[in-house]
């Protein structure tokens, strides 16, 4: 039998089913896993494929073609340290070691530099799109040197998903780039999903919509300008009634939303750059006091709040929330992307902003109509600030920040909490502030620890001896 032209360690769902979307795009791929079972489940996948279940790393190794093209699908951490130290001693110089799972863009920064010297190359990839994006084509975000692309992007390329003809994959820059750009992808994600969630709430609450009634509003939102994946199965999950009691399935949902740490990520180094993401962090947030179910119910018992207040021109209020996720969505992308800007030169990743747009429209979670509007921004101006500040988006927001006003309002009224909702605008409205009340902290900073201030009618920096 010829040599595997790929090969994939780590044989769970998605390593399986990026090892099937190989085989089905025309390459042959040898798989192997430390856990027996696996490797069964590959080889019952593998009859009548081109599909390679090997035993031992010796005979995985060895029936992979020169350069040796490992893809890496292990849980991010010691796993991979592992995984690395089990190949490397029986790599050649120019084989290349590819981690596609959700690793901290650091921990690649590191791999890349400790490979170096011995000739593998090392790419951190980020993947997106989960079991069904892996088998029939997620969004792919290659980084490391230059020459792991040049043996990636034919292959890639044939397995990625496909928006308007074009593979959703594109070269992310040096070292940990990649894992940097599925980082921020996480991100945009838990925000956007903390949107949605904050429209249901207000829609289902204030108006007292039924699941149908949901489910038609959602449906029609998803033939707009919101026109995404999440939108799309929002809508679905509406429809969808409990087999065994018959009741709808998302009322029978316990409250509590989990995480995994990535969203997370995003937050903590937009805090170690300086970059302001308050959309991110309150959806973030958000898990975390979910989570608090116990206390919540407690607190629920002692704590009051107004009672509701139905308006009575729903039609209004469900545009209006339309509008609002829309601005909403424009602010917390604005932040992801303004926070790669910072972590580009930073890191010296070298993003290209159109690209990352590009490949995001298909296969990933957070594909939507919305990203052909980042991109076209970015190609006007490939150093664009700031999203809200594009021409085409300034319109947009100016045309809806009373809606995003009037919901966060209608929710406060109503003792709804939209964390998400409400740091959106409270972001748009920093940004666009030519004065903030910053002087006040300033002065408060230099009258307890003498730290000085700068004045806004001579330069240098400047201390009073306040008492």
């Amino acid at each position: 039998m010829a040599n595997a032209n790929f090969g994939v360690m780590g044989l769970g769902v998605m390593g399986r089913r990026i090892a099937l979307n190989l085989e089905r795009n025309g390459f042959r791929v040898a798989g192997v896993d430390l856990d027996e079972d696996k490797i069964m489940l590959f080889s019952a996948a593998a009859r009548g494929k081109k599909l390679i279940a090997c035993q031992t790393l010796d005979a995985f190794l060895t029936g992979l073609e020169r350069p040796r093209r490992i893809l890496m699908m292990v849980p991010a951490g010691k796993a991979v340290d592992a995984a690395i130290a089990s190949l490397t001693p029986y790599l050649a110089p120019g084989d290349l070691l590819i981690d596609g799972g959700n690793t901290f863009f650091l921990d690649t920064d590191r791999r890349c530099t400790e490979l170096e010297s011995s000739g593998v190359i090392y790419s951190g990839t980020g993947i997106s799109g989960g079991e069904q994006g892996a088998l029939w084509g997620p969004s792919i975000m290659p980084g490391g040197p230059p020459q792991a692309w040049k043996l990636l992007k034919p292959i890639f390329e044939a397995i990625a998903a496909r928006a308007g003809g074009e593979p959703c994959v594109a070269y992310m820059g040096a070292r940990g780039a990649g894992h940097y750009v599925k980082m921020v992808h996480n991100g945009i994600e838990y925000g956007d999903m903390q949107l949605i969630a904050e429209a249901y709430d207000i829609l289902h609450r204030v108006l007292d919509l039924s699941n149908r009634e949901l489910h038609e509003i959602f449906d029609e939102w998803n033939r707009g300008e919101l026109e995404s994946y999440l939108i799309e199965i929002t809508a679905a999950i509406f429809t969808k009634a409990d087999p065994d009691t018959g009741k709808d399935c998302i009322d029978l949902i316990l409250d509590e939303a989990q995480q995994k740490g990535t969203g997370k990520w995003m937050s903590q180094n937009a805090f170690d750059l300086g970059a302001p993401t308050p959309t991110i962090n309150a959806a973030v947030e958000s898990r975390i006091v979910s989570a608090m179910k116990e206390e919540r119910t407690v607190a629920a018992q002692v704590l009051t709040g107004p009672a509701l207040k139905i308006p009575t021109e729903r039609q209004s209020v469900i545009q209006a929330v339309r509008e609002a996720l829309y601005a909403a969505k424009i602010c917390s992308y604005a932040q992801g992307f303004a926070l790669m800007n910072l972590a580009g030169k930073e890191y010296g990743y070298d993003f290209n902003f159109s690209d990352i747009a590009k490949i995001w429209r298909g296969g990933c979670i957070i594909r939507a109509r919305f990203l052909n509007d980042i991109r076209a921004a970015f190609s006007r101006d490939p150093h664009l600030a700031n999203l809200m500040v594009d021409p085409d988006f300034a319109r947009a927001l100016n045309a809806r920040q009373a809606s995003l006003r009037q919901v966060v309002s209608l929710a406060a009224g109503n003792g709804i909490p939209v964390l998400a909702f409400s740091s959106a605008l409270a972001y748009y409205d920093a940004y666009r502030s030519q004065r903030l009340p910053a002087n006040l902290t300033q002065a408060q900073r230099d009258y307890f620890g003498a730290h000085t201030y700068r004045r806004i009618d001579r330069a240098g920096t400047f201390h009073t001896e306040w008492q």
